[in-house]
């Protein structure tokens, strides 16, 4: 099945990239779709095939992963002037990867079954080095035979897959709820850091107790270190969160508390109109850093 199956990745962001490179090395036929000629020489490198439109690119797969920032990138990229679906064989499985609100979801599932294809609602999680490495957790929906059609493909880029039922929506529901917390535990990183050097800890050493005591989280461990290098290189910006925390309250829509969600949501807010909106969700610290008078290590 996996030597039959033909893929193509749309979107090689940090983890659209690792999602095409995890599906080459396990001997994928896989073309790339960028508007970026340098990520898709690099990709041709890699021994991928390359196509700067989704219509370009689908035109002989058998399934599509979507790994673009929003849902209206999503929408332009299936149904736009040179989208996907009017390019592709009937029967082709879109998997579309994207963090957007369930409705939407369902939305694009339903109009990707009326035009023929297979839709599954599949958002990741696991970040950029997991992503590279083919360990990414994919919290999936949709029917049996979708998953079945495409499950050697779906087994190349993950460690984890996470089967929620037969509608699309719900794998979306269920990253929402991931996304919560993620962008929760951020701001809460971001403001354990700064208060440690505020009252004069070592920021190392802190970094080095939490992770082995009861106040860790998996969003600590990975972003913490980010402060206490100073380094913030994107691997997810600032402004996925606004995205994703806004996706968050605007579901909640006053019909359950989201008081957490919406302190964070105007932290990352914040630093988006500062001007950090490219650089690592982590730099929600330095918005909290300038605000207390704390010198951060390599934020001047």
């Amino acid at each position: 099945m996996s030597e039959k199956l033909k893929a193509t990745v749309i979107g090689l962001g940090s983890m659209g990239w690792g999602a095409a490179v995890s599906l080459l090395r396990e001997g994928f036929t896989t073309t790339g779709v960028d508007v970026r000629d340098e990520v898709l020489a690099k990709f041709e490198a890699e021994g991928g095939k390359r196509a700067t439109t989704p219509a370009e690119g689908v035109a002989d797969a058998d399934v599509v992963f979507v790994v673009v920032v929003n849902a209206a990138q999503t929408e332009q990229v299936l149904f736009g002037d040179t989208g996907a679906v009017a390019a592709a064989r009937p029967g082709t499985t879109f998997v579309l990867c994207v963090t957007m609100a369930p409705s939407v979801m369902a939305d694009l599932c339903e109009r990707l079954v009326a035009a023929g294809m297979v839709a599954l609602d599949s958002p990741v999680s696991g970040g950029s080095v997991k992503a590279a490495a083919g360990e990414m957790t994919l919290m999936a929906s949709g029917p049996d035979a979708a998953f079945a059609g495409v499950m050697p493909a779906l087994e190349a880029v993950s460690a984890k897959i996470f089967r929620l039922g037969d509608n699309c929506g719900q794998g979306s529901r269920v990253k929402m709820i991931n996304q919560l917390l993620a962008g929760v535990h951020i701001a809460a990183m971001a403001e354990a850091m700064t208060l440690g050097a505020k009252v004069g800890v070592d920021l190392e050493t802190l970094y080095d107790v939490i992770c082995g005591s009861a106040g860790n989280s998996w969003m600590f461990e990975n972003r913490g270190v980010h402060v206490v290098k100073g380094d913030y290189t994107p691997h997810s910006a600032v402004d996925i969160f606004v995205k994703d925390l806004g996706i968050v309250v605007s579901e909640a829509d006053g019909g359950c508390p989201t008081p957490l969600s919406e302190t964070a949501l105007a932290l990352f807010t914040e630093a988006s109109q500062a001007g950090l909106g490219r650089e690592d969700d982590a730099a929600v610290a330095k918005i909290l850093a300038k605000k207390g008078g704390v010198s951060l290590p390599g934020v001047a």
